[in-house]
């Protein structure tokens, strides 16, 4: 079958690797594929992928090379050095932003032009309305790359820093495990009694989903550094009142260590004159810079 749809390799099969490939393969891009395990290939190969024998090979075959491995490291590794020139790399490897922005230097030297990435989603999500991903770097590479990189989701170009993906990535996932934490720590509460996790979790999903809305108006007060106009709940109070959360976990026998930075950071927030403002001022006592 031929098709007018350009040619993308992907190295790493990996969960992501895969769902990848095969997002590319269900779109009708002809795909060629390399994993260190070369049986890790064998479905994708019977859905119509090519399989290269070697990471050279594989970059060889496409003009838009997807990496999605281990780490920076491994992508060095396998790509080497010499295989690269001419080509779009897209690397879609999770990293911190130093990390982008070094590899996107040793990228430079190969002649290729390079796009850094993150997958907001897992692998089940990619190819569904519900995945996005984000990039920074070359916008020629995004222009050029984009209509492969649209099947895995929504794409989200966040300008030519190369870093800005990766920052927004971990950014992303540190709201994230935040969410995390106070669902584990919930639970372990809930349950202490001997109630069933499950009668309480439609009632913690209900008021996570009612303060959702908190985030974006945490950021308008942050940007105009102004913490005290409008305040519903002041941090004096608020504060105080967390003080319940620890008490409580006590008298149940459930540790509160989750819960315990955060309280400290409210407390000498208030005792350092802050007490009338929002919450959302602790951001200034998180950044190093104080900016």
């Amino acid at each position: 079958m031929t098709t007018d749809k350009p040619s993308i390799t992907v190295l790493g099969l990996g969960a992501m690797g895969t769902a990848l490939a095969g997002a590319l393969l269900s779109a009708g891009h002809p795909v060629t594929v390399w994993n260190r395990t070369a049986a890790k290939a064998d479905a994708l190969v019977a859905r119509g992928a090519a399989r290269a024998a070697s990471p050279a090979e594989a970059v060889a075959a496409s003009p838009v090379v997807v990496a999605c491995l281990l780490d920076y490291d491994s992508v060095r590794d396998v790509l080497g050095a010499g295989h690269l020139q001419g080509r779009t790399l897209v690397n879609l490897t999770n990293g911190t932003p130093g990390q982008a922005r070094e590899f996107a230097e040793w990228a430079a030297c190969q002649g290729t032009d390079y796009l850094d990435g993150g997958i907001m989603a897992v692998p089940p999500m990619i190819g569904t309305p519900a995945a996005f991903v984000l990039y920074s770097g070359s916008r020629a590479a995004f222009d050029r790359a984009r209509p492969a990189l649209d099947v895995f989701g929504e794409s989200v170009y966040l300008g030519e820093d190369v870093g800005r993906a990766a920052l927004t990535d971990i950014a992303l996932l540190t709201g994230m495990y935040g969410m995390i934490a106070g669902v584990l720590q919930s639970l372990a509460l809930a349950t202490s009694d001997g109630a069933p996790a499950t009668d309480f979790a439609p009632l913690l999903t209900r008021w996570l989903q009612a303060m959702g809305g908190w985030a974006e108006a945490a950021a308008k007060q942050f940007d105009s550094r102004d913490y005290a106009t409008g305040v519903v709940s002041n941090l004096g109070m608020q504060a105080a009142s967390f003080d319940n959360l620890h008490r409580t976990a006590d008298e149940q026998g459930v540790s509160s260590e989750l819960l315990a930075p955060l309280g400290r950071l409210m407390r000498q927030r208030a005792a350092d004159g802050h007490g009338h403002e929002d919450l959302t001022g602790i951001i200034d006592d998180l950044r190093k810079d104080n900016a």
